[in-house]
């Protein structure tokens, strides 16, 4: 098993800039690739970004591109995404995923292990 708890949420300005934490523990080389994705009330849970064990390999999805930019450190375990230039529209709850197979996915049922979320609000 993998545990993620996800950190660093809260609410922030439009323009403004927010970086969420994923701290994994446990199997953590269960978790190959690792993603963020987020859940706005009422809508479906979407992906933002996923990076590989290496890191070479990313995803980004269109709505966040430019913005948002996804990494991750081995050594402590942990994945990041630094928020930029923040809109009401990202507005949500960021949820941190992990896959065992090193093969970058979008698709929520592509991920083995999920953290409970953090909320970001961004106001206008």
């Amino acid at each position: 098993q993998v545990q993620l708890v996800e950190s660093g949420g809260g609410l922030v300005q439009a323009g403004g800039s927010l970086r969420l934490s994923c701290a994994a523990s446990g199997r953590t080389f269960d978790s190959a690739v690792m993603g963020w994705f987020r859940q706005a009330g009422g809508k479906e849970r979407e992906f933002v970004a996923a990076i590989s064990w290496s890191g070479d390999n990313l995803y980004v999805a269109d709505s966040v591109k430019g913005r948002f930019t996804i990494s991750r450190d081995n050594a402590k375990n942990t994945m990041y995404l630094q928020m930029n230039s923040l809109k009401p529209e990202d507005t949500a709850v960021y949820y941190c995923a992990a896959r065992r197979e090193n093969r970058i996915a979008a698709r929520r049922y592509e991920y083995d292990y999920w953290g409970q979320g953090t909320q970001v609000t961004v106001s206008s």
